[in-house]
């Protein structure tokens, strides 16, 4: 794996007037992804590790994989252009052909809800890291508001 990637998780996920706030990070900076409503909902269940009754279109996905014998390996969030952020879903796949490795194009917000819902690594590449500004204080300060 490329030595230009850091581990990220998912600090929060708050409402907005049009979706939702994703927030990532680790100990040195926090970021975040804005998301429509409805994809800020499914990682905020797949944080708290809730399913509902009905496959979701993650649900669906994850099924494929799993009939085809593959699996989220990790997700990377490997670009940013103008507040846009691009990310990289790696899967492994095993079968009678041998062991193969895909790397998909995938948005930021589903490869989150299938890293989640697999238990597998989110990464971002460093550059991203570079280029975001730090909300590790606004966060802070709505996870005081909100207690």
């Amino acid at each position: 794996m490329d030595n230009n990637v850091v581990c990220i998780e998912i600090k929060g996920v708050m409402p907005t007037s049009n979706g939702c706030a994703v927030f990532l990070g680790n100990e040195d900076k926090t970021f975040v992804i804005y998301v429509d409503q409805g994809i800020g909902e499914a990682i905020q269940r797949a944080v708290n590790g809730e399913q509902l009754e009905r496959p979701m279109t993650h649900d669906l996905i994850m099924n494929l994989f799993d009939g085809f014998g593959a699996e989220v390996e990790r997700v990377v969030i490997n670009d940013v252009e103008e507040g846009t952020f691009f990310a990289r879903l790696i899967v492994s796949m095993e079968n009678e052909l041998g062991h193969k490795i895909l790397e998909i194009d995938a948005r930021p917000s589903d490869s989150i809800v299938l890293a989640l819902t697999s238990s597998k690594p989110i990464y971002s590449a460093q550059s991203v890291i570079d280029s975001v500004d730090d909300m590790t204080e606004i966060l802070e300060k709505i996870l005081k508001q909100d207690s």
